[in-house]
């Protein structure tokens, strides 16, 4: 089953959305044992953050195979490679209860197989919430990827702290850093707001927020400020956006040097002189270059804003003091346990992983049957809920009358599955918000 000199290692890569789609795709390519050539199938995991054909151009990973599937189809997929077709390495690019429904089915499906792919999953980035349910979720894959130091560290307490076994977590970096490290002021200034689908999510803050934007565009004429946005009114991203940037800043003023962009983030951060956030990854990948970088403080450093992952830092700082040129100088101690590797050791940072996945590629007698914390014995009333919405059963197998459960869709059903998804990403992008404000009334 393992790749030979002469044979590309085979990958496939589950995801659920375009930044798990980037990440896992990335993933994949970072951790391939040596100069491997690989050969990379990639699965759309159907659902409302299905990425749109823009969004998967704008991430700008290419596969040699790209098809979107149900929980179900993908199983079946899985179940059907097998000698020349059979994958070496799978990556499960999920949230953690899509993690946990695929580990179950795939451990159906392959029950009776002496060999199956090494199953590798993580984090697409920062880890500021949820972290024991999330993690609990992922166990039981080959590999647990954790993205820093300081989250292997937590990793592993937490699998230890239930009795869990905690081999599986293994330390790397994000997959996307990368690019030309700042090498000094762009003309003109550009100053890049990074924005965030569901931080803040009242319109308060999001609209105080873009009036801080364009005050700072006014007051210094002589820069570009740049609002970068993930998704498009309609489209989907990891998290929900009811209130996209797009529609608020339709009822303000905005300078001529004040633009809204959309497009590849390394690209944008080539030109980039100040990169300012509230929490999102982006931050980690600006750092990586040694870019200014700037994480607000003015709504607070709370945990719901996810801000309070950068506390020690050293790159807190709020409107007041940006306007007033203030340039917070980032910890470097702090820096390096983010996986950051600002100083030139990313590309050792997947060795770890490289070198684990070549060992169990080669393990004689195969791999061991997968086998997660949960289980129905372990989680009775929480993991049959979880399967369920993938349309499995507890044993991990598709429940009678699961779509797709015997046959490939046809031409309707997949007309029919599409307008479905629209109904229903309109429904939560448009009827869903308006609901709940009149429930706020």
């Amino acid at each position: 089953m393992p790749a030979s000199a002469t044979k590309a290692l085979r990958v496939a890569v589950l995801a659920d959305s375009d930044t798990r789609w980037k990440w896992g795709a990335l993933t994949a390519t970072r951790v391939r044992p040596g100069d491997t050539e690989i050969h990379l199938d990639g699965y759309l995991l159907r659902g409302r953050a299905t990425p749109t054909a823009r969004q998967l151009r704008e991430v700008g990973v290419d596969a040699d195979s790209l098809r979107e599937v149900t929980a179900v189809e993908f199983l079946r997929a899985m179940e059907g490679a097998r000698d020349e077709e059979a994958y070496d390495v799978l990556v499960l690019a999920l949230v953690g209860g899509g993690v946990q429904a695929m580990l179950h089915g795939l451990g159906s499906v392959w029950q009776d197989r002496a060999e199956r792919p090494v199953v590798v999953t993580g984090y697409v980035g920062v880890v500021y919430e949820k972290l024991a349910d999330g993690l609990l979720l992922r166990h039981g894959a080959d590999l647990v990827l954790a993205n820093s130091r300081q989250d292997a560290d937590r990793f592993r307490a937490v699998y230890e702290g239930v009795g869990a076994d905690a081999s599986a977590v293994t330390e790397v970096a994000l997959p996307f850093l990368g690019g030309a490290a700042h090498a000094g002021e762009h003309d003109p200034y550009t100053v890049v707001f990074a924005a965030q689908p569901s931080v803040p999510d009242s319109r308060k803050d999001r609209t105080y927020l873009l009036d801080r934007l364009i005050r700072h565009a006014r007051l210094h004429p002589e820069r570009e400020v740049l609002l970068k946005l993930r998704s498009k009114p309609g489209e989907h991203t990891t998290h929900i956006e009811e209130l996209p940037y797009q529609k608020l800043v339709q009822r303000a003023d905005p300078p001529p040097n004040f633009r809204l962009v959309y497009g590849h983030m390394g690209e944008l951060l080539d030109r980039t002189d100040l990169l300012v956030t509230i929490s999102s990854t982006a931050a980690l990948e600006s750092l990586h270059r040694r870019i200014p970088t700037v994480v607000l403080t003015d709504l607070g450093v709370r945990e719901a804003l996810g801000n309070h992952h950068f506390v020690g830092s050293g790159c807190l700082a709020s409107w007041d003091q940006l306007d007033a040129s203030h340039r917070p100088a980032p910890d470097p101690e702090w820096v390096a346990r983010q996986g950051v590797a600002a100083d030139g050791g990313y590309e050792t940072a997947f060795d770890e992983a490289r070198e684990r996945i070549a060992a169990l590629l080669v393990r004689p007698g195969g791999l061991p049957p997968l086998a997660p914390y949960y289980t129905p014995v372990t989680a009775p009333g929480y993991l049959p809920g979880i399967l369920a919405r993938h349309h499995l059963a507890p044993d991990g197998a598709p429940l009678p009358g699961a779509p797709a459960a015997d046959r490939a869709p046809g031409p309707v059903r997949q007309v029919v599955r599409r307008a479905a998804r629209g109904a229903y990403r309109h429904g939560v992008q448009r009827v869903a918000p308006v609901i709940r404000r009149m429930g706020e009334l």
